[in-house]
């Protein structure tokens, strides 16, 4: 029996193409979101064209207990721990708005990287992740993962000389932030003369010297809530710090955690694809006559690769609910053989999803060719995967050629930017 109450046995029952849960709990999640889909697609268009948080849905995913999602039940949550799961949950969304479906997964990312620390951190992580999870529960505590430093910064933390630290900095790219609580902000540490250090501090949204900007005019996923997020000497507590690993050190046994955190949005894009192939494939049915050949085989392309993709997302899905549930080997094998399949996984999904999005607006004929199209808005959203860390298409490619090829390098993204360009030395 698994952590999640499913029967190990679970994924046996049915073919792993993220057509369904397979725990209870999944079960629960893609029930609440179901009484949503509508609602968010009738909404999509109009959040695009204006770049609009949709507020009301997120007011109603705290409600309901959605934004609990991937909270422990122990702590109040839903208790979806199959990251499987929570991929299936996200792909049904995104077949609706996959702007929706990418500020969604930010939450629930949080809270399954929350969910280790509660069980395997230290004692004073442990604390902090509890303390977020059982507000996350109640939809109280809406919880970002601020990454990516603006370009020319960095972000750091330094002593405050009364025990505390100090934050400034500014990262972009943060989804969910117009209704985002608390902020886990990527960092390098530099006291004492030791060597730059990444550690993750929490910073709440109403601290001294915390700005959310309104930046954001992205070319998709436009409804997602990113922005760039300001810091000037914002005040940490001692407590409110998760100890990372020092820059350059080469541990792979991060790669766990990272898989963890991002393999659930190989969801988002097979709904983009899927909802690219509805739109398509009804406009071609509903044309009179009989279809022309090309236009039957390109629906039968687009679902043999549609196939493709969702198998080749959940068999990765699967296998890093497997190794994320055993901590018996070594730590850095068992980050690898997370990693290696997830971006495996997720150079086939980019390249098919847009491949598909692509022919589906061919089908469509010209129509598809405005703005206001839903394939339009596909067409944009399904290219955001490429950007999307771990690892963004080229690191993608220094990590599975270098494990192919056997090379030495930092494979942990974070401390690979850390360091600048003497990485690429």
């Amino acid at each position: 029996m698994s952590a999640d109450g499913a029967q190990d046995g679970a994924y046996s029952q049915r073919a792993a193409d993220l057509g369904a849960p397979v725990t209870p709990q999944g079960r629960v999640l893609a029930d609440l979101l179901a009484g949503y889909v509508e609602r968010v697609r009738d909404e999509a268009g109009a959040n695009d064209r204006a770049g609009a948080f949709p507020y009301e849905t997120f007011d109603g995913f705290a409600k309901d207990g959605v934004l609990g999602g991937t909270v422990p039940a122990e702590l109040g949550g839903l208790g979806v721990g199959r990251l499987y799961d929570v991929a299936v949950a996200l792909r049904t969304l995104a077949e609706a708005d996959a702007s929706a479906a990418l500020a969604l997964h930010v939450q629930f990312s949080r809270g399954l990287t929350l969910t280790y620390e509660w069980r395997h951190g230290s004692p004073s992580a442990r604390a902090l992740a509890e303390r977020l999870l059982r507000s996350m529960a109640t939809g109280e505590a809406v919880v970002c993962g601020a990454l990516k430093d603006s370009p020319g910064v960095v972000t750091e933390l330094v002593p405050d000389g009364s025990g505390g630290w100090l934050l400034s900095g500014r990262k972009t790219l943060v989804s969910l932030a117009p209704i985002g609580t608390h902020f886990f902000v990527h960092a390098q540490r530099r006291a004492d003369g030791r060597p730059a250090g990444l550690v993750v501090p929490l910073v709440r949204r109403d601290s001294p010297g915390l700005r959310v900007l309104d930046t954001w005019d992205g070319l998709g996923m436009r409804a997602s809530g990113t922005a760039d997020i300001a810091f000037d000497t914002c005040p940490v507590a001692a407590g409110d710090v998760l100890e990372r690993s020092q820059v350059n050190a080469r541990d792979d046994a991060v790669l766990a955690g990272q898989t963890v955190s991002s393999i659930t949005m190989l969801g988002i894009y097979a709904g983009v694809a899927q909802a690219a192939r509805d739109i398509a494939a009804g406009v071609a049915a509903r044309r009179p006559g009989p279809p022309p050949a090309a236009v039957r085989t390109l629906v039968a392309e687009t679902d043999a690769r549609l196939y493709a993709l969702r198998a080749t997302a959940g068999a990765a899905l699967v296998n890093a609910d497997i190794w994320s549930a055993d901590r018996s080997g070594d730590p850095a094998e068992r980050g690898r053989a997370m990693m290696t399949p997830f971006q495996c996984a997720k150079m086939t999904v980019n390249t098919l999803a847009l491949g598909i999005v692509n022919d589906c607006l061919t089908l469509a004929g010209g129509a598809a060719y405005s703005a206001d199209h839903p394939l339009a808005r596909l067409s944009r959203d399904v290219r955001a995967g490429w950007f999307m860390q771990p690892y963004t298409y080229v690191d993608g490619v220094d990590y599975l050629s270098g494990q192919a090829l056997g090379l030495e390098r930092d494979n942990d993204y974070m401390s690979f930017r850390a360091l600048g360009p003497r990485a690429r030395q």
